[in-house]
């Protein structure tokens, strides 16, 4: 057992202790996240970026009632102007859910005692990284939504191969596991960066990986995260379907999981550069990363079964990304790797266009569903698992490598935009018998209602902008019938 496991098994340990005092999973993170970066800036000798007083040392130097309403005015005043706008940003708003003196004592105690000179050897990004799959594992925590199986994120990595110099962003960061796999990637062909001049280091640090994340208790968690992963890039707290999200400079490369649903309230975006309307976050996200690619840039995008199939604008959208961009790769992800049960996710692989119109010739779709186990703790996703599906895609992360369509039987298929255009834009497309469907073996009634759910969700949104339609029809004869005009 590593240092840094030992230490995440033991934090962890201690967060069930203390979850008969109802603090939940996501509050002790929170909670850990304010503490062990206290206690990080004393570790790496860092403590004088934060103001003098509200300092590791100073909670530990005090005890009971004292050193917990200590802690409520130090989080505060490290959210405050006084610090650094970093610092700033990890405790904006920030409050504690401890009300009992002993419980904070204990937290502080405990982290005192840890061996940090095993664990700075081994890397502390780790640690934190191990703290947060633990959390999104706990499916009342609700932390899942943020998390993305780190297996998933690193065959992504793998195959778009981000380079040294360029520009990495994800619109959508949660707790920032794609910008750290993207990272610890490009450290893996340059030795930890030793191998690049001082100017090409800084920009791989402190400019190369940025990003926006909606949510204000995973922005801290995401700034904490890279933090510790030794980046600086800028990932704001914003809303990427806003103003904000227009403002984010264009990428190289985008690895993103955007959030499933529609946006807060059913609204539309509130932003002017999208070509086509609609409250389907997922696709306007698509919109976002398509458009927010430079030209030859490249994505690799998590998404929903919906955006493979929904109409109207759903078809305009996919039908305007294979205009812009070369999709040359969808790969039709297993149930059961999000922590919800029923969850249909495919990967869509593609290069944006030097041109904006027919960048798209064929389209090839690996399944990786049909005949899978669902995944879970069960059956935990491995790497191994995207083993089969790498040696398909090849080497060139523009899928240029040469492919072989295994027809009917096999997993791998190509599918030219012909006959991507007679089947009306949808991309949801499968050709393997499932064998579950032939035994007398049910699916579980969790993914039976799952799939209901999303088809149902799909025409709702539909017969809302069908009514939406009529009642501007109705209102248009009203307003003619009042001023004597002709009905057209």
């Amino acid at each position: 057992m590593t240092a840094t496991t030992d230490i995440g098994q033991k934090l962890w340990t201690l967060c069930d202790s203390l979850r008969d005092d109802g603090i939940t999973y996501l509050q002790y993170v929170t909670e850990l996240t304010y503490l062990l970066f206290l206690k990080m800036m004393q570790e790496t000798e860092n403590d004088h970026q934060l103001p003098e007083g509200y300092r590791w040392a100073d909670l530990v130097g005090k005890n009971g009632v004292e050193q917990l309403e200590f802690y409520r005015s130090l989080l505060l005043h490290l959210g405050s102007k006084d610090s650094s706008k970093r610092v700033q940003s990890i405790f904006a708003n920030a409050q504690t859910a401890l009300k009992q003196p002993r419980i904070l004592k204990k937290l502080v105690q405990s982290m005192d005692e840890i061996d940090w000179y095993s664990a700075k050897r081994e890397g502390l990004g780790d640690l934190y990284e191990n703290l947060l799959e633990k959390n999104a594992s706990e499916k009342k925590s609700g932390a899942g939504q943020y998390f993305t199986p780190r297996p998933l994120i690193d065959s992504m990595v793998a195959l778009i191969q981000p380079q040294v110099g360029e520009l990495v962003q994800d619109p959508a960061a949660g707790t920032g596991g794609f910008l750290i796999a993207a990272d610890r990637f490009v450290k893996e062909q340059t030795d930890e960066l030793y191998d690049l001049p001082q100017e090409l280091q800084d920009f791989q640090r402190q400019q190369a990986f940025y990003g926006i994340e909606l949510v204000q208790d995973a922005h801290r968690l995401l700034l904490m995260n890279l933090m510790l992963h030794g980046i600086e890039g800028d990932v704001a707290l914003g809303d990427t379907l806003s103003s904000d999200g227009q403002r984010l400079k264009r990428a190289n490369v985008i690895l993103t999981n955007p959030p499933f649903g529609t946006k807060k309230g059913g609204g539309l975006p509130s932003r002017d550069d999208f070509t086509y309307a609609t409250s389907n976050k997922q696709l306007a996200f698509l919109q976002h990363i398509y458009r927010s690619l430079k030209p030859g840039g490249r994505a690799a995008v998590v998404l929903p079964d919906n955006v493979l199939f929904e109409d109207k604008q759903g078809r305009s959208i996919r039908a305007d990304l294979m205009d812009k961009c070369n999709l040359h790769t969808i790969l039709r992800l297993p149930t059961g790797i999000f922590y919800a049960q029923g969850v249909k996710t495919n990967v869509l692989f593609f290069q944006r266009g030097t041109t904006e119109k027919g960048n798209t010739q064929s389209v090839w779709i690996y399944d990786m569903r049909t005949n899978m186990p669902s995944f879970g703790k069960r059956i935990p996703l491995t790497r191994d698992h995207f083993q089969e599906f790498e040696q398909c895609y090849g080497t060139d992360p523009n899928g240029q490598s040469e492919r072989i369509d295994q027809g009917e039987t096999g997993r791998f298929r190509c599918f030219t935009r012909e006959a991507i255009a007679k089947r009306g834009d949808n991309l949801d497309i499968s050709w393997l018998r499932d064998e579950s469907l032939q035994s007398d073996e049910l699916q579980e009634p969790e993914v039976i209602a799952a799939e209901i759910l999303e088809r149902l969700q799909v025409a709702t949104k539909e017969m809302e902008a069908l009514m939406v339609l009529l009642e501007g029809e109705e209102a248009a004869e009203a307003v003619t019938a009042s001023v004597g005009l002709p009905l057209l």
